[in-house]
């Protein structure tokens, strides 16, 4: 009996036979900085940049189209067809992992995107000065936005931070670095400086710690304030009322 067969199919193999069915329809392919295919460009905050999109194997004038994420990019007339230009100035944080994309109108199948990758050393902010009561928890958070990211080191009065088990956590993602500290003490008193280090440089901020006496739940003057009240209000009853008591008695 014959055994029937089957081929398997490469992963990413229908991604490849759209892409080469595209180039067969249109007979052309567009780069973008000279590359054909997608790629990532580093590049530093401030400068401008400029990304020039190109058709290859045209016959005809073609219509380009291009892309900021989702975003349509306006052009002007003189700028649309068989090459196109767009500059990005200044280059700011907010276009860091941007991707632009360059697309051929009438067959948006065929395009190349580029990734900005926007390198910038480390901006720190936060809160500086921070008071609590004994023997209640706190957090410190240092926000620090960096690309490449950072790394932070956390310092008591210009000492290293001597962690405690069960005291202190430390907290870190790609934008925030967070120090807790449970049930502080009058010992944690003192001014935390949070480090952060980059390639591109280093950033440092410190934050005040105050801790203050621990407020009783019911304070002192209210309840002596308020048995004055009740006590003086009771005398006047009394008082007020003392015709009634004699002649009852």
């Amino acid at each position: 009996m014959a055994q029937g067969h089957s081929l398997a199919v490469p992963y990413g193999a229908p991604v490849l036979a759209i892409s080469f069915l595209a180039w067969v329809a249109t007979g052309l392919e567009l780069s973008v900085n000279n590359h054909a295919a997608d790629f990532t460009l580093s590049t530093v905050l401030g400068p401008p940049i400029s990304l020039s999109c190109l058709v290859h194997n045209s016959s005809q004038a073609e219509e380009l189209l291009w892309y900021r994420g989702d975003g349509q990019v306006g052009l002007k007339d003189g700028n649309k067809v068989n090459i196109s230009n767009i500059c990005i100035s200044p280059v700011n944080e907010s276009d860091n992992g941007v991707t632009f994309t360059c697309k051929l109108a009438r067959d948006k199948s065929v395009q190349v995107s580029v990734i900005l990758d926007v390198q910038f050393p480390p901006r720190l902010s936060g809160e500086e000065t921070l008071h609590v009561e004994e023997d209640k928890d706190v957090t410190l958070t240092c926000n620090s936005k960096s690309n490449p990211q950072a790394q932070t080191t956390w310092y008591k009065d210009n000492h290293n931070l001597a962690l405690q088990q069960n005291r202190h956590e430390l907290y870190q993602t790609s934008e925030v670095f967070r120090l807790s500290i449970r049930k502080v003490q009058k010992s944690d008193n003192g001014t935390y400086t949070c480090v952060v280090e980059s390639p591109l440089g280093n950033g440092t901020m410190d934050f005040h710690l105050i801790v203050e006496d621990r407020k009783p739940i019911f304070p002192k003057e209210a309840v002596i304030a308020a048995v004055v009240v009740v006590t003086i209000t009771v005398l006047f009853g009394i008082v007020a009322r003392k015709d009634k008591f004699f002649k009852v008695w």
